[in-house]
C-alpha cells in the first residue's frame, strides 16, 4: 500500500462528466490498495471568468478581496469531486485550503506556502476516506484567504505530498508526460520516461508549460517523487526525480522554444561602473523581469547594452528605457519584439564537451543567425528571429538524436 497525492487540473475537471471520470480513476487507485489525497483546480476557464467578473466592477480589485473571490472556484470543484466519489460508494471528504490549514505568507494573489498542518488529513486517511483538497489557496496567520498564483494547484499538491511524506505525487494534465520538445512544433518529439528536477526546472523556465516552476522547486527541495500523467488516457507518464536516481543520463533531454520574448538595446552609453544598474534599475522598479543580458564594449569608451524581457512587457520597458537613455545621453535605443528563444537542456552536458559547437553548427547549416547566447551548467539558450524558431527546434532535435517514434 502506498500513499499517493493526485492532482487534477482545470481541463481534467472541466465538466461533470470529467469529474466523474476523475472519481473513477481515484477509486481504481483505492482498489489497488492505496491511500489517496486528491488536489483539484477550478473548472477550466472558471478563474478567468471570476477575474473578468471582478474587473467589471473595478479595474484593479483589492488583492485581498480578489483572493476571496478566486478561492470559490476550487471550492466548487472539491465539493463536486467528493460528491462523485460518495455516489460511487467511496467515502470522501473535501477541504478548502483554510480548513486544512495550508499556512501561507500574506502576499495576496501570489502567496507562498510556509507550513501545512497534516493532522486532519492523516485522521481522515486512517478512517478510510479519500481526502479532496482545494488547490491554489491557503490562509495567512490572520485568517485571510490567500491564493498562490497561476499554476498554484501544482504547488499545493507537491507541498501536501511533502507534508504527508507521500510515496508519489501524480500530476494529471491534458498531456501524457514531458516530451523532448513541443509535439506541435517538432512532430518527432517523444515522451520521456524520466527527467531530473534540474532538467524540469530549466524546461519549465524556458517555455515548457507542463508543470509550474514553483512546484518543481518544492519537489526538489523536499525530494518528492513527482510524475506527470494524462487524465484522458492510461500510461506510465514521466517520472521527475533526483539526479542520483537516474543511472544513465542522456546527452540532451529536450529542446524548448519560447516565442514570448522581446529584445531591447541601449546604444552608446558610457563604459563606466554603475551603468548596468542605471539601465536595469528602472526596469526592475516597474516589476519587469529581465532574462538574457549581453554587454559589448566599443573602442570609443562606450558600450552597447542588450537584454530580453517578456513580450507582454515590451512596450512598457521600451518607454522606461528611452527615459533612462536620455538621462545617460545614450546614442539610441532599439527594440525588437519579433524574436524567440531556442534552448537545449540536459544534465549530460556536465560530462560532455562540444554541445555548444554542435548547436551552433546545426543552426548555421539552416542559415539561422544567433542574436544572443546564454548558458548554465545544463542548458544553452540562443535568441533567433521568431520566423526561424520551428525550423531551428526541429534541426536541433534531429542533431542531438532525439527523433523517435512516439510511444
Amino acid at each position: 500500500m502506498a500513499l499517493i497525492v493526485q492532482k487534477y487540473g482545470g481541463t481534467s475537471v472541466g465538466s461533470v462528466e470529467r469529474i466523474n471520470a476523475v472519481a473513477q480513476r481515484v477509486i481504481r487507485a483505492r482498489r489497488e490498495g492505496h491511500d489517496v489525497v486528491v488536489v483539484v483546480s477550478a473548472m477550466s476557464g472558471e478563474t478567468d471568468r471570476l477575474i473578468a467578473l471582478a474587473k467589471t466592477i473595478a479595474d484593479r480589485p483589492a488583492p485581498r478581496e480578489l483572493d476571496v473571490l478566486l478561492a470559490t472556484g476550487e471550492q466548487v470543484t472539491i465539493a463536486l469531486t467528493a460528491i462523485a466519489l460518495e455516489k460511487h460508494g467511496c467515502p470522501a471528504v473535501s477541504y478548502t485550503g483554510q480548513q486544512v490549514r495550508i499556512l501561507t505568507d500574506s502576499a495576496h494573489n501570489k502567496a507562498r506556502i510556509m507550513k501545512i498542518d497534516a493532522a486532519v488529513l492523516h485522521r481522515d486517511l486512517k478512517a478510510g476516506k479519500v481526502v479532496v483538497v482545494a488547490g491554489f489557496q491557503g490562509v495567512d496567520e490572520r485568517g485571510n484567504i490567500t491564493t498562490l498564483g497561476r499554476g498554484g494547484s501544482d504547488t499545493t499538491a507537491v507541498a501536501l505530498a511533502a507534508a504527508l511524506k507521500a510515496d508519489e505525487c501524480q500530476i494529471y494534465t491534458d498531456v501524457d508526460g514531458v516530451y523532448t520538445s513541443d509535439p506541435r512544433v517538432v512532430p518527432a518529439a517523444h515522451r520521456l520516461d524520466k527527467v531530473t528536477f534540474e532538467e524540469m526546472l530549466e524546461m519549465a523556465s524556458l517555455g515548457a508549460k507542463v508543470l509550474q516552476i514553483r512546484s518543481v522547486e518544492f519537489a526538489r527541495k523536499y525530494n518528492v517523487r513527482l510524475r506527470v500523467l494524462s487524465s484522458f488516457k492510461d500510461g506510465p507518464g514521466t517520472l521527475i526525480t533526483s539526479e542520483e536516481d537516474s543511472m544513465e543520463e542522456p546527452l540532451i533531454s529536450g529542446v524548448t522554444t519560447n516565442k514570448n520574448e522581446a529584445k531591447l538595446t541601449v546604444l552608446g552609453v558610457p563604459d563606466k561602473p554603475g551603468i548596468a544598474s542605471r539601465i536595469l534599475g528602472p526596469i526592475a522598479a516597474a516589476n519587469i523581469e529581465v532574462d538574457m543580458i549581453v554587454q559589448n564594449v566599443g573602442a570609443d569608451g562606450t558600450t552597447d547594452f542588450t537584454f530580453t524581457v517578456n513580450r507582454t512587457d515590451y512596450d512598457h520597458a521600451l518607454d522606461i528605457l528611452k527615459k533612462a537613455a536620455a538621462e545617460m545621453k545614450a546614442r539610441a535605443v532599439e527594440g525588437d519584439n519579433k524574436i524567440a528563444k531556442l534552448s537545449v537542456v540536459g544534465v549530460g552536458m556536465r560530462s560532455h564537451a562540444g554541445i555548444a559547437s554542435r548547436m551552433f553548427e546545426t543552426l548555421a547549416a539552416e542559415n539561422i543567425n544567433i542574436r544572443m547566447i546564454s548558458t548554465s551548467e545544463i542548458k544553452i539558450s540562443v535568441v533567433v528571429d521568431e520566423k526561424y524558431i520551428e525550423l531551428g527546434a526541429r534541426a536541433l532535435h534531429t542533431a542531438f538524436g532525439l527523433d523517435r517514434a512516439v510511444d
